[in-house]
């Protein structure tokens, strides 16, 4: 496949699979199906970029073939297709999913070409490689996001949706304040052009002031503390399969922006920037797993545990070694496959019972066995307990902050990961041990799902269970992945070559890596640099 072609098709394919849906109209039968082959389509196209990104490092598509800073420019790296990687991956399972799950009058309304919509706008965040297209696809996705939280109209719906789209559009101005400043300051939005410019700025402090309005934009859109209240306000109120495609992807949009800024533009005042990115990390931890610990409603608990989550993430790129965010890597690969998957788990619960509330439910243990073992595997990873995908997540952090003697982040992340498994153990223990009430038992709701049915209920959970405990019997090739990504991302001289190999060579030999390398923590360990931790690779 040409390279070109690779970098656009994860954009193209949404665009067109909706496109189609749209004239598909007045067929519901043709909406679903068109829905799932745009998902296979992506993919498959998903697993052709990582393939060849492995191969060549980067690919750059100057559109249009007007060259960087003017044009614009899309760029695969080894982080952005993974992060394409796994939008494939959950979209496929949400489609599935939703083809159960979703009713005929949402479908009537748009739901498939939506779902698409969203999809293009997340992958296009990915693989822009300027600012202001960025904010260009955040604003598809938020459009789309928006449609798809008020589809059917109820009042629940209406209510969450005007919280999420009040705080997202503050977000969205904030980005675009950002975005007016650091042009006025340099004359470019092209995220290599930038990364030049910014690492000779005369003023270190404009460019501090610059890195926190970013903060706030990107952060709102993580939902980092203290701008997450939006997130556990809407998370829960709409059709299941429209909550598992938010809680995969839809932060961790947030998350690739900040890690993208804050490795290859903000880098020139680290002891700020990153220390700051670190106490937000652990106030993220915290409040996360507390709010979700006071709930008693499983997508609730499960929305704050996605802000919970968030926070891992942010540690690694706090901490600023390759290890450590070689973790940050490993944790987002972990968490969008976990926490879509108890999002579906859960949407069965409320499916058979009509209600998402604990204390309105029970005895899925024995009603349910299989579902129960699915949701104690998701359950148990996301906690971080061996041997799955969390637990060598949450190793690799925890190494990497051991490495920096950052010993408050560390029992930060260990203290929460037990609350976490706290808050999952009551949702088993509501949920599937304890018998169903009896008011329940009497008002269950009558559903006899077709056999093509329940594979559509049951075929994404258990191939989203597969690839969480696959993760944890390859933790070595997952690590070499990972790994791979985050030497990449603290070398911000491949990305600015790929892209701007002209601009480069005219300015001559400068060691353009001195300034950042200086301020990278020293106190690493050498057997770490050249590679993932033996304990956690396979043997050449």
């Amino acid at each position: 496949m040409n390279p070109s072609i690779a970098v656009i098709l994860p954009i193209a394919i949404p665009l067109a699979t909706m496109a189609i849906s749209l004239l598909a109209w007045k067929s519901i039968a043709a909406q679903k199906w068109l829905g799932l082959a745009g998902s296979v389509l992506l993919f498959f196209s998903a697993a052709a970029l990582m393939w060849l990104v492995d191969r060549d490092e980067i690919l750059v598509l100057q559109v249009g073939r007007w060259p960087a800073p003017f044009g614009i420019t899309l760029v695969a790296d080894r982080l952005s297709s993974i992060m394409v990687m796994l939008a494939g991956v959950v979209l496929f399972a949400v489609t599935l999913y939703s083809l159960a799950t979703i009713d005929d009058r949402r479908v009537d309304y748009g739901f498939f070409p939506l779902i698409h919509l969203l999809l293009m706008g997340v992958c296009g965040a990915f693989l822009t490689g300027d600012l202001f297209n960025l904010y260009v696809w955040f604003e598809v996705m938020l459009i789309a996001s928006f449609v798809l939280l008020t589809l059917g109209g109820e009042r629940g719906q209406l209510e969450g949706a005007i919280k999420y789209v009040a705080l997202n559009l503050i977000s969205s101005a904030a980005f675009l304040a950002a975005i007016g400043v650091i042009y006025a300051a340099t004359g470019t939005l092209n995220m290599a052009d930038l990364a030049v410019k910014l690492r000779s700025f005369p003023d270190e402090g404009i460019v501090t002031v610059l890195a926190m309005l970013f903060v706030i934009a990107f952060g709102t859109k993580a939902a980092v503390f203290p701008l997450f209240f939006w997130l556990p306000a809407s998370y829960h109120t709409p059709p299941v399969a429209v909550s598992a495609i938010f809680a995969g992807l839809l932060t961790k949009v947030g998350v690739y922006s900040l890690i993208r800024a804050f490795t290859l533009l903000f880098v020139t005042d680290l002891a700020f920037t990153h220390n700051l990115l670190l106490l937000i990390a652990g106030l993220t931890m915290v409040t996360g797993v507390l709010g979700a610990m006071a709930q008693s409603e499983i997508r609730r608990i499960l929305s704050f545990h996605i802000v919970s989550q968030i926070g891992y993430m942010l540690m690694g790129l706090a901490l600023f070694t390759p290890l450590a965010l070689a973790g940050s890597v490993f944790y987002i690969i972990h968490h969008i496959v976990v926490k879509t998957n108890l999002f579906l788990i859960g949407g069965i619960a409320e499916r058979r019972f009509g209600s998402g509330r604990l204390s309105e439910i029970g005895g899925l243990q024995r009603s349910m066995p299989v579902l129960a073992i699915l949701f104690f595997l998701s359950a148990m990873s996301l906690a971080g307990i061996p041997p799955l995908s969390g637990f060598f997540a949450k190793l690799t952090l925890v190494r990497g902050g051991l490495e920096t003697e950052r010993y408050a982040i560390i029992i930060a992340a260990l203290v929460v990961s037990l609350m976490t498994l706290f808050s999952m153990t009551k949702i088993w223990a509501e949920a599937f041990w304890k018998p169903a009430p009896q008011e329940a038992r009497a008002s269950l709701p009558a559903r006899h799902d077709s056999r093509r049915g329940r594979i559509a209920l049951f075929a994404p959970i258990v191939l989203l269970v597969t690839i969480t405990v696959g993760i944890g019997v390859l933790a070595g090739p997952v690590m070499k992945v990972s790994y791979a990504a985050a030497e990449q991302l603290l070398d911000p001289d491949a990305y600015i070559d790929a892209v701007l190999p002209d601009r480069l060579a005219a300015e001559g030999d400068l060691d353009r890596q001195g300034k950042l390398n200086e301020q990278i923590p020293t106190n690493r360990n050498p057997s770490t640099l050249n590679g993932p931790p033996t304990s956690l690779r396979d043997e050449d």
